[in-house]
């Protein structure tokens, strides 16, 4: 889908035509429309279907005839009773000599930051300083899904201290998932960061060098702070993992004894039922004593287990 924006008097507007200093948002292009752009901006087709390829990896490609600016942006892959699902994909920014394209395999929440509420100091004519505010919005929406990764891992935590069940566990490993895919995606963000910042792209302007710099800034925040929570969350897996151990153990211990316990009166028992003969067998009374023997010997052995803390 190809929409087409313009500003004009500080609003975004939404435009029919590709026009000089308009920005043209690409979201799942399909290929007549990826030509279609290329050709009207004369544009390497391959620039555009960088940003489609999901295994992409973020980087800087300068042309003589356009820049472009290849990081990731977190997105929530689906909704459904496990909750949300976090990833990463390729979002592509493009330079040209009048224009400012933007690429996404999906719908993404950072075109959405600026297309759906107004931004200070927005204008897409000017491409350079756009595209910084777009990458300070990344790093941001990162900070943002970083802090609901901790709400819902907290909840799932305070659900497995209630019931330690397969589906919370599973809940964990895709919390942990989403953390791997931050971390990864925002150290390779950083170094196209401070490619730009060693780049003539900002040099020129004191403001946009400052704008950068804060990118740069909120980025590194990102990635203290995903991979706090990631140490956390592994701190926490492995000590539920050690409690469900302990807990097996012990139920193993208990079952263990009990069987001990149980396998006294069987023996009792069964010895004075052989057809041989026994101890007490012509006694009146016999019945009742061997009752007595065999609950007197129990519950010592029970007392015992007790003392020894195995029961």
């Amino acid at each position: 889908m190809i929409t087409v924006y313009n500003t004009e008097e500080g609003r975004l507007r939404e435009r029919e035509e590709i026009t000089p200093g308009a920005w043209v948002d690409l979201c799942a292009p399909t290929e007549e429309e990826i030509l279609r752009v290329s050709t009207q901006l004369e544009l390497d087709p391959a620039a555009i279907r960088a940003a489609l390829d999901e295994e992409e990896r973020s980087r800087i490609e300068a042309e003589d005839d356009y820049l472009l600016v290849l990081v990731d942006t977190p997105c929530v892959e689906e909704q459904s009773k496990r909750g949300f699902v976090y990833t990463t994909l390729p979002f592509g920014i493009i330079l040209t000599q009048d224009n400012i394209i933007t690429v996404c395999l999906k719908e993404s929440a950072l075109a959405r930051a600026f297309t759906d509420s107004p931004v200070k100091n927005f204008s897409t004519r000017k491409k350079n300083r756009m595209t910084l505010q777009m990458l300070y919005r990344n790093a941001t929406l990162f900070l943002f899904y970083l802090r609901e990764l901790e709400k819902a891992s907290n909840r799932v935590e305070n659900e497995l201290h209630v019931s330690m069940r397969n589906k919370e566990l599973i809940q964990m490993l895709g919390l942990e998932k989403s953390l791997v895919y931050f971390s990864t995606s925002l150290k390779g963000n950083e170094l196209v960061l401070e490619k730009l910042l060693r780049m003539d792209f900002v040099k020129n302007f004191p403001d946009d060098t400052d704008l950068l710099e804060d990118v740069i800034i909120e980025n590194k925040q990102a990635i203290e702070m995903a991979n706090i929570y990631r140490d956390i969350l592994n701190g926490t897996m492995n000590t539920f993992s050690s409690v469900m151990s302990n807990n097996l153990n012990t139920v193993m211990k208990v079952l263990a004894s009990l069987t001990v316990v149980l396998t006294i009166p069987t023996i009792i028992f069964g010895l004075w039922g052989a057809n041989v003969p026994v101890p007490f067998e012509r006694t009146p009374g016999a019945f009742w004593i061997l009752i007595g023997v065999a609950v007197i010997c129990t519950a010592a052995s029970v007392f015992f287990m007790i003392h020894k803390k195995w029961l």
